[in-house]
């Protein structure tokens, strides 16, 4: 090193008086096949036309919303109301329905569903696991 004009290290230095290198880790095993991805889970829902509260499992079509009271065996919440088609509905009927929020007989009543994404409904107890848990692999 007497020979250069500065006195930092580099590639022209001997390895002799280097520091040892910290050893890598191996490699990991390899696994078979593609890998699993994480979906988040998927759930129909059925939910009122007028207030949006989802109605439970088996929970009966026939009667009214638990919450607002709005009839639940009407034209706004069957999958086939349409306000773009004739007598807004897609399915061939022989006369308009006036009300489209009051119970009506029809046959071709379906409740609208959808699929909604599942997600976590747990909350952490402290600040520093919920930081700690966006690291997690």
């Amino acid at each position: 090193m007497g020979d250069r004009k500065y006195r930092q290290r580099g590639y022209q230095d001997s390895g002799r008086d280097r520091e040892p290198r910290e050893k890598r880790p191996g490699k990991k095993p390899e696994t078979f096949g593609p890998k699993t991805p994480r979906l988040m889970g998927k759930r129909e829902v059925t939910r009122c036309a007028s207030c949006a509260a989802v109605l439970p499992l088996g929970y009966d079509l026939n009667g009214t919303c638990f919450r607002c009271g709005f009839e639940l065996h009407s034209c706004k919440q069957c999958v086939y109301f349409d306000t773009s088609a004739r007598y807004e509905c897609t399915q061939p009927i022989t006369e308009r329905i006036p009300r489209k929020d009051a119970q009506n007989s029809c046959a071709f009543y379906a409740a609208r569903t959808t699929v909604e994404r599942e997600t976590s409904t747990s909350k952490p107890l402290d600040a520093r696991s919920a930081f700690e848990n966006l690291f997690k692999k």
